[in-house]
C-alpha cells in the first residue's frame, strides 16, 4: 500500500508540473530566438519570466506559446518574423 501511495504522489508531481516546465523551456527558447533574430539587447531573463507569468495567469497562454515556439522551430529569423508574427506577438508583448 505504501508502495502505491509513493508512486502515485510521484506520478502527479511529474506530471502536474509538466506544464510549468513546458513553459519555461518554449518561454526561453522564444525568448533566446528573439534576442538572436532581432534585439540583441533584450533581457532574455526578463523576456522568459514575462512569457511564464502569462502561462500561470492564463491556462490559453500555454497554447499561443505552443503555437509561436513551434512556428519558430526550423525556421530562419527573417521566416520567422515574417510567418509567425501572429503567433508569437501574443508572447512578446
Amino acid at each position: 500500500m505504501r508502495s502505491l501511495i509513493v508512486v502515485s504522489l510521484a506520478f502527479l508531481m511529474a506530471f502536474g508540473c509538466s506544464d510549468d516546465v513546458e513553459a519555461e523551456i518554449d518561454c526561453s527558447e522564444i525568448c533566446t530566438r528573439y534576442a538572436d533574430c532581432f534585439d540583441n539587447d533584450l533581457d532574455i531573463s526578463a523576456c522568459t519570466d514575462r512569457c511564464e507569468d502569462k502561462a500561470d495567469r492564463d491556462p490559453e497562454a500555454q497554447d499561443d506559446i505552443d503555437a509561436c515556439e513551434n512556428c519558430i522551430d526550423d525556421r530562419s529569423c527573417t521566416d520567422s518574423a515574417v510567418s509567425c508574427a501572429t503567433e508569437c506577438a501574443v508572447v512578446l508583448t
